[in-house]
């Protein structure tokens, strides 16, 4: 272990408690009622273990539970919380007190590396829990990979901005980097521009060699072939793609061994460029998408190709917009996509599946490498207290709602039955269908259900009142029973 990182102590955020093992709605379950008692009593002994300190016990409890209920995002993620806190206890323990009171047992790092396996899997199930992010960084950071750590906060980051357990991980891990940095730049060798990538005239980044035997900063390779499949020095024809070149592992490390402050800036270039904040968003202009829709594209333009790569390596996430024809410069609302499904050809062109997320307020946008790039500001429905008599009806009316949108797709099923292309949007919009308790995604959903216009969709973004968009909704659906369309 490093003994430069660990001497700077690098605290772990958001690990005080483990969470209650609540069972109340799994009766639906082929498990029988007796497995679930052992599940739930396995579960709060081990709560109980790990709130007085004693995690092996509770690592032991969480693990038998596993067995029992395998999969479970709650008993991984507390086994997962246990296996940290015994790890972080065994690497901060002082010598001394291993020559006095010897332990037997695994040592600091396996127990990060099985903490890394349950993090792993809790990410996969609650891909949209913040607390999946923090079990995921907080392992890392153990582990000394403290770059794959800062990306996972980020990526927690755009799920909740306001998470103060990783803000405060993201400011105490760029102290440790800083730090870290500074103590190897002593001594820095003298370099020649042959590490020098000849498109960017800088420091070679995730280099790549091609067959006729020059070597280019991986981005700026294949940013050049998006306009022929060339090489930029000799003109050799390549026959090579993003999917198949592998980096050039031998000279990247000679790179990053020889020149590690001016390899760190470069990465955090690149970096800067895959992961653009919580509040910038790449746009990609074409057409209006609501939150809950689901469609494909196909990418051929050489700008939105690199923006695509570069998405990829980061959120996976874009902002979709349209050109607003009152103004004829890019709509003020729009909405973010996440890449679910990406299909990279030969010819560098991408086939997408995306699907709608979050809407968004453009505050200004900008030029970066031919594509728009925008500062955003997240937009919600504004609602009444829970509680209130205005919730309540908000929550009659949705279950109502949901009711006949079921009653609706099942008689436009049945009225496309020789129509396949219709019968397919049909199921694509019916498993995007959110829970009536987010009525704001559900009222987005419910206009889906039928074809609207650009500025139809446009509008719907902008609107702040859920029930005027279940309103219009409504008319959408009953426009299109009879058989016309709104004007």
């Amino acid at each position: 272990m490093s003994t430069e990182a660990s001497s700077f102590g690098l605290s772990l955020e958001g690990l005080e408690d483990v969470e209650e093992f609540v069972w109340a709605n799994e009766g639906e379950s082929s498990m029988s009622w007796e497995r679930f008692s052992r599940v739930f009593d396995l579960m709060q002994a081990g709560n109980k273990a790990f709130r007085e300190n004693r995690f092996e016990e509770a690592i032991t409890c969480y693990s038998k539970a596993h067995n029992i209920k395998p999969g479970d995002p709650v008993i991984l993620s507390n086994r997962c919380a246990a296996y940290i806190r015994i790890s972080q206890f065994l690497k901060h323990r002082a010598p001394s007190d291993s020559e006095s009171r010897p332990l037997n047992g695994l040592d600091p790092t396996t127990h990060a590396a099985l903490a890394l396996k349950d993090a792993e899997k809790v990410v996969d199930f609650r891909n949209n829990s913040v607390k999946s992010y923090i079990l995921k960084a907080n392992v890392l950071i153990l582990l000394e990979k403290y770059e794959l750590a800062r990306d996972v906060i980020l990526s927690g980051l755009q799920v909740d901005p306001l998470s103060n357990p990783l803000r405060v991980s993201l400011q105490n891990l760029e102290i440790t980097t800083a730090s870290l940095i500074g103590r190897k730049s002593h001594g820095k060798p003298e370099r020649t521009d042959d590490f020098d990538c000849t498109l960017c005239l800088k420091l070679l980044y995730e280099p790549i060699t091609t067959p006729c035997g020059h070597s280019f900063c991986r981005s700026c390779l294949f940013q050049s072939m998006d306009r022929g499949n060339r090489c930029p020095l000799c003109r050799t024809v390549l026959f090579i793609s993003a999917r198949t070149c592998a980096i050039s592992v031998t000279l990247n490390n000679i790179i990053q061994k020889n020149f590690p402050e001016e390899y760190a800036e470069r990465k955090s270039e690149h970096d800067s460029l895959t992961n653009l904040g919580i509040d910038l968003m790449p746009l990609f202009v074409m057409d209006v998408v609501l939150p809950c829709q689901r469609l494909q594209l196909n990418i051929f333009e050489p700008r939105y190709r690199l923006m695509v790569r570069r998405i990829m390596e980061g959120n996976r996430r874009m902002g979709m917009v349209i050109v607003d024809s009152t103004t004829g410069s890019i709509a003020d609302f729009a909405c973010e996509v996440e890449i679910t499904e990406c299909e990279p050809f030969p010819d560098g062109r991408f086939f997408l599946e995306v699907e709608g997320r979050r809407r968004f307020r453009i505050l200004q946008s900008w030029d970066q490498d031919g594509y728009r790039v925008a500062e955003v500001e997240w937009v919600h429905d504004i609602y009444a207290p829970e509680g209130t008599r205005e919730r309540a009806e908000l929550q009659e009316m949705m279950n109502n709602v949901a009711q006949h949108a079921w009653s609706w797709m099942r008689n436009a099923k049945a009225a496309a039955q020789q129509d396949r292309r219709r019968l397919l949007e049909l199921s694509n919009v019916e498993v995007m269908m959110p829970t009536t308790q987010d009525p704001e995604r559900f009222s987005f959903w419910l206009a889906t259900l039928t074809n609207r216009r650009p500025p139809e969709r446009l509008d719907l973004l902008r609107i702040r009142d859920t029930n005027e968009r279940i309103r219009r909704g409504l008319v959408f659906m009953r426009a299109e029973e009879q058989g016309c369309r709104l004007q």
